[in-house]
Parts: C-alpha cells; sequence; structure tokens
C-alpha cells in the first residue's frame, strides 16, 4: 500500500512527486505516454514564453543558452530532475480506472502496460495531473476525421510545396503559420474572431501581422470552417460561403481537460466552466483522499493554468498528504 499514487508525468505530476520524495512519502507516478509528453509534443522548434527559473521544480536550476527556453532545453532539464531525484515512475502505462476500496478508504487504480498487461496499485491519496492535450478541442464539421487532418502541429518541413490550411487565432496557430510560410508552404488562415489573439508572444506577434498585412498568406477573419473533404475546406466567410483547395488542414483550435475521468471517481464538475470541485489550500476534491493537480484544475479555461503557477501546487499538496499520514499513524 503505497500512500500516494500521482497519474500523470507532466511537470505538475512531477512537481508533486518532487515534494513527496523531499517528505519521504511512498508513492508512484503512473504515465501513459513519455515524461512530459505535453511538452514533446510541442512544435519541435517552440521556445517558452517564461524565463527559465519559472519552470524550475526540486530546486533544480534550469540553465539555457538564452533568456527564454527552448523545447529541447525543457526536455533535458525535466529528464535531469527525474534522474537526479530518483522519482519512482512508471511510463508508457494508462490508467484506466480508480477505486474506492473497503478498507481504510484507500484506491485501487487499474492500469495497462504497454504490452497489455493489467495491473493493479494500492494507494491511501491520488492525485490527477493529467493535463489537458490528449483532448483538442473539435471543430465538429464532416470530415474532420480524415487523415489529412490534424489538431497537432509538430514541424514544417512535411508541409513544404504543400496547400495547407490553419484554424486558429492563438499562439500555435501564428507559429504554424510563420512557419509553414517560410518553408514554402502555401498558408490560409481560418479564424472566427475579428483578429489574432492578442494573447501571442510578443515576438511572434511581428511577424504573422506582416505576413498578414503583406498578404503574403490568405486570412480569414470572422468565418468560421463547415466541411471538410480530401481535396477543399468549406468556410463561411463575411462575404459569404467559399471552398478553398487545400492539401492538409491544422485545426489549432485550443485543447480541453478530460473531466469525464474525474466523474467517473465521483468528483463534482462544475459545468459552465468544467473546474473540479476542490479546496484551493489543498487541492483535495470533494473525493477526500483525491486531489487534482496542474491544468485539469483550471477547467474548460487551459490559460488560467500553467508549468509557472501549477507547479506552486505542489508543496500544498504534499502538506496535506503528509498531515494525512502524521494523523493516521500517529
Amino acid at each position: 500500500m503505497l500512500e500516494a499514487c500521482i497519474i500523470g508525468a507532466g511537470p505538475c505530476g512531477l512537481a508533486v512527486s518532487v515534494e513527496l520524495k523531499r517528505r519521504g512519502i511512498s508513492h508512484v507516478v503512473i504515465e501513459k505516454a513519455c515524461i512530459v509528453s505535453t511538452i514533446y509534443r510541442f512544435p519541435t522548434q517552440m521556445v517558452f514564453n517564461s524565463t527559465p527559473e519559472r519552470l524550475e521544480i526540486g530546486g533544480i536550476p534550469f540553465y539555457t543558452e538564452r533568456a527564454k527556453p527552448t523545447r529541447m532545453e525543457a526536455l533535458t532539464y525535466y529528464r535531469t530532475v527525474v534522474d537526479r531525484l530518483r522519482l519512482p515512475l512508471r511510463q508508457y502505462e494508462e490508467v484506466l480506472s480508480v477505486e474506492r476500496l473497503d478498507k481504510d478508504g484507500a484506491f485501487c487504480l487499474v492500469s495497462r502496460t504497454r504490452s497489455g498487461r493489467m495491473r493493479k496499485t494500492e494507494a491511501r491519496t491520488v492525485i490527477v495531473a493529467t493535463g489537458y492535450f490528449d483532448h483538442p478541442n473539435l471543430l465538429g464539421v464532416p470530415g474532420e476525421d480524415l487523415p489529412h487532418v490534424s489538431h497537432y502541429y509538430r514541424d514544417a518541413h512535411p508541409y513544404y510545396g504543400q496547400r495547407v490550411v490553419v484554424i486558429g487565432g492563438t499562439n500555435s496557430a501564428a507559429e504554424a503559420a510563420i512557419d509553414l510560410h517560410r518553408i514554402g508552404a502555401s498558408v490560409t488562415l481560418v479564424h472566427r474572431g475579428s483578429a489574432m489573439s492578442d494573447k501571442i508572444k510578443p515576438w511572434v506577434k511581428p511577424d504573422i501581422q506582416s505576413l498578414i498585412d503583406k498578404r503574403a498568406i490568405d486570412v480569414y477573419f470572422q468565418s468560421r470552417v463547415t466541411e471538410i473533404t480530401p481535396d477543399d475546406v468549406s468556410v463561411d466567410t463575411a462575404d459569404g460561403p467559399l471552398k478553398i483547395p487545400c492539401d492538409h488542414v491544422l485545426a489549432l483550435t485550443g485543447y480541453h481537460p478530460d473531466t469525464s475521468f474525474l466523474e467517473r471517481m465521483g468528483v463534482e464538475i462544475e459545468r459552465e466552466t468544467g473546474i473540479p470541485m476542490h479546496d484551493e489550500s489543498t487541492f483535495e476534491t470533494n473525493v477526500p483522499g483525491l486531489f487534482v493537480a496542474g491544468v485539469v484544475v483550471s477547467g474548460y479555461d487551459a490559460n488560467r493554468i500553467f508549468i509557472e503557477n501549477g507547479r506552486l501546487q505542489a508543496p500544498l499538496i504534499a502538506e496535506a498528504i503528509a498531515a494525512r499520514q502524521q494523523a493516521r499513524v500517529g
């Protein structure tokens, strides 16, 4: 019987593991992919909007070549944290269910390894730090499931000489449009808003605005995609319906947490916001012994919690678990 089990090895899940390890609390981190898999799936040339010290966990310095860390530097950093602190980690193992045990009010987690083997883990407390990147905000239009449509952007090279429709108006869409134009793709940007988001990184905003002003890319604001076919995209524009020929579609419309996973465990979810019911001083949910950490706490507004402030939840969660352990053992 472990004292705690953390579901998810993103930066916030690892931050909780660090704090539990410091307090000598037995635990394990179970991750269905690789560690910090969200960062791994970011565009290969991505640069963070934060300085390195705001991403640090465990008091381990984050050294970078420039003022802003890159995706590759972040991957190296979090691997270093796991290695140096010897965090108890099980990768490529997906948690399928979390059930309450009769004895002591603890939990039994059923998981499946990459080889298909089923595994049970018992823990007195569970911390859900699953993030949101696995669940894109779907357009809900015919053709969205076609093979040339993706909700993720990694690298521009495969799109050289291709016609690409980018859907969205936030940072992800802006960076993808810039990269694609630079490597020789024909880019069309479709966004339902009247302009690009104000939250775009300050060093990205001038570049995307320059492309728009020079008409180096085609842009349709106040427009909505209604259908995707193998050869084109149907769009309702401010000037009427339009078909845009294309070879690839990047629907970069954001992501959301899997609240259904929490609901199956008995966590109450605020319908309008998607925020799980929790104590803001400990991050324990309405289910005793079940905690939430990281961006899953923010519900549908993924811009409310980042690595920078999500990591600060870890000491509060660890202190609450340590107090429970102390009360039990006397």
